[in-house]
Parts: structure tokens; sequence; C-alpha cells
């Protein structure tokens, strides 16, 4: 059963430039959003991160949403979903500062994976792969998921449909965390493993059903693979690869790093070779790992901080355009960030998501944008 405020999380959730990191905030501020719902703006203005244009888009939305009535349409479509109070959300994923304030689900298994008390581990990487790491991807997949673990990845093509493959054929337990809706397929040729993991595991996403693939909602989807987990494996990653930023979050997060060692001369692994040097553990074997595992206390944190990939043109031009906007104020409208640059508006937006994640830029109430002090 739903808990009672389950309405309003869904309706704080639609409100544009309220993200999850306020949401969570506003939930603990409050107790329980339904409670915030009814709060006075200036009381909503105590929360950090709610300012006076912020207070205007609440009180506006406010006055036109039935909290009631729009939550029950959209369960019509989406029945299968926790909110952030529900005592059934992942309690590891709960714990990190910017947890989806809804996560969808999918799978004849996930239900019955998540009530077991088996740890969970991420594997991840790149979706162009050496022979060598997707073999290895298959193996760790394999041994994990033969030990008892669950091995949860982002159903890519690559490393990732190699992890979760490598944990069925062992009979064990696999998650897919998705950028789409949970009955979306990306990409097509991971359709027949949709289908197995569908029948033999789970899918977990913050995006309803229906929602298709688009490029920022992939680097977003990384840092709940790191949320669920308590230890990540980076198989084989260049500098410009998402599961650098699954590496980061999980340094953020507390969670344990392993890397598999690659070929100095394969561009595709200095990426997460890099990684050894700020602390993450080199996989020697799946016996070494597993022991590995074994003796780490769950979450325990460890002093580890992922390398910054090199900015690309585009990036770089990004952050001079908020550089140079930006005199004489804090932070700068989305649309003056576009009209500066010679990009286009789509890719602007995914590499404005990028440099947020990797900590150069900070996203602000109203689509504006601030240069962090790196």
């Amino acid at each position: 059963m739903a808990p009672a405020d389950a309405a309003y999380w869904y309706s704080w959730s639609q409100i544009p430039g309220l993200g999850p990191v306020l949401l969570k905030r506003l939930w603990q501020h409050f107790g329980d959003l339904k409670t915030a719902w009814e709060a006075p703006l200036a009381a909503l203005g105590e929360v950090e991160g709610i300012g006076a244009k912020l207070q205007g888009a609440i009180a506006h939305y406010r006055q036109q949403c039935h909290p009631a009535a729009l939550y029950e349409q959209h369960c019509r479509q989406n029945p299968h979903h926790w909110v952030l109070s529900d005592p059934r959300y992942p309690s590891l994923l709960r714990e990190i500062p910017d947890p989806p304030p809804l996560l969808y689900y999918g799978g004849a298994r996930l239900l019955e994976i998540l009530s077991q008390p088996a740890p969970t581990v991420a594997i991840v990487g790149t979706r162009d792969p050496s022979e060598y790491a997707q073999r290895w991807a298959h193996k760790l997949g394999y041994a994990l998921g033969q030990a008892g673990f669950t091995v949860v990845s982002g159903m890519a093509a690559g490393i990732d449909g190699a992890a979760h493959r490598g944990c069925l054929e062992a009979g064990g337990a696999t998650l897919a965390v998705l950028a789409t809706g949970v009955d979306m397929i990306y990409p097509a040729e991971n359709r027949p493993l949709y289908y197995q993991i569908r029948e033999r595991g789970g899918f977990l996403s913050e995006y309803p059903k229906g929602v298709g693939a688009d490029r920022p909602q992939f680097p977003r989807r990384n840092r709940i693979i790191a949320g669920l987990c308590r230890a990540v494996i980076i198989a084989e990653a260049p500098y410009k690869s998402g599961a650098l930023i699954t590496a980061r979050y999980a340094a953020e997060y507390g969670r344990d790093v392993y890397v598999l060692p690659g070929h100095l001369d394969n561009h595709r692994a200095k990426g997460a070779l890099s990684l050894v040097n700020q602390g993450a553990q080199i996989i020697l074997g799946e016996e070494a790992l597993l022991e590995q595992l074994g003796h780490t206390p769950p979450l325990d944190p460890r002093p580890f901080s992922a390398p910054s990939p090199p900015l690309s043109v585009p990036q770089q031009q990004i952050l001079q355009a908020i550089q140079y906007l930006s005199q004489g104020s804090n932070s700068v409208a989305f649309d003056n960030i576009v009209q500066q640059v010679a990009l286009d508006t789509s890719t602007v937006m995914a590499e404005l998501v990028h440099l947020e994640l990797m900590g150069w830029v900070e996203q602000l109430p109203g689509n504006r944008y601030r240069q962090t002090g790196r």
C-alpha cells in the first residue's frame, strides 16, 4: 500500500526547477510532503535552495493542481512504482543526496530480488569494449551471480550486456537500471537480453512508461546504479565515459570501486586505469574479488576521488560563456548560454548535464546555471 503522501510526491516532482535534492530536503524538513504542500510560502523559504522565484512557481502550481486526481491518473498508466517515503523503496538508494522521488520497476523477480539480503555489485564500462574486457565482464558477472551477489548494470551495449548475461547464465539475480521507461528497449540490439531480464531479473528507472532514450538521461541514470550498490566495478572505460561518472558517484556515496586491469596501449582502458591512482582497487581474478567483497564492510567510506576527464571543446565553450555572461551576476539563464555559443540547444543541454555531474557547474531554480568553485 502506498504511503499517505504518495500523491504529493508526484505533484511536487512535476514542478519545474524542483529536482531530487530539493525534494528530499523538503521531505526531511517537513516530515512528509502533504504537510509541505499545505505549508505557507514563508515556511517553504526556510528550506535551502527554495528562493522567491521558485516559491512563486510553487504557489502557481498549487493553485492549479489537485494532487489526488493527478496521482490517480498517473497510477492508471504507471501502477508499479514507489515514492521515496515508501518503506519498500531500496534503502541504499534512499540514503544518497539525490534519490529519484519516484522509482518505477518491472520484471518478474524484481520484488523477490530486492527482498533478499544479498549484496549488490555494479559492473559498468564502455559500450565498445575490447574482447578481453567483454570476456571478463561476463566472467565477473557469472562469478558474482554464482556466489549469490546481485549484479546491477545499465543494459547498455558492450560491458553492461556482458555482465547481465554472465549473471543470468549462472542462475543469479540481476537488475537493469534503465535511462528510459521500464517498458522501453534500448538499445534495440539488446532486445533478447531485455526479455531475459524481464523473466529472470528486474528493471528500475526514474522515468515512467513510454519515455524513450535521450542523451541527458544516461549520466543521471548512473547515480542510481552507484546508489543501489555497495561496490562498483569499472571493467573498461576511456576518459570520456559514462562509467567514470558512475565511479564519481560511487566515491561520493562511499561505495567501493574496483577496476579491471587493462592494456596500457588500449585507449578504451585508460580512463578506468586512471582510477587506480585515486584509490580504486585492482581486480586480480574472480576468487580474489569475491574474497575482497566478502571482507569489505557495507558502505565503509574509502579515501577515493575519481579524476576529472578532460573537457571537450563544446564544454570549454559553454564554461567560457558562463564566465563571460555571469559578470555582475551569480548565474546565467540557459537561453542566454545557447545564444552565446555556436551550438544547438540539445547539445548545450547535454553538455551542461555532463559539466554538472563533473562538478564544473551547478543548476539553479529557473533553469539558470553558475560555475562552481572548482
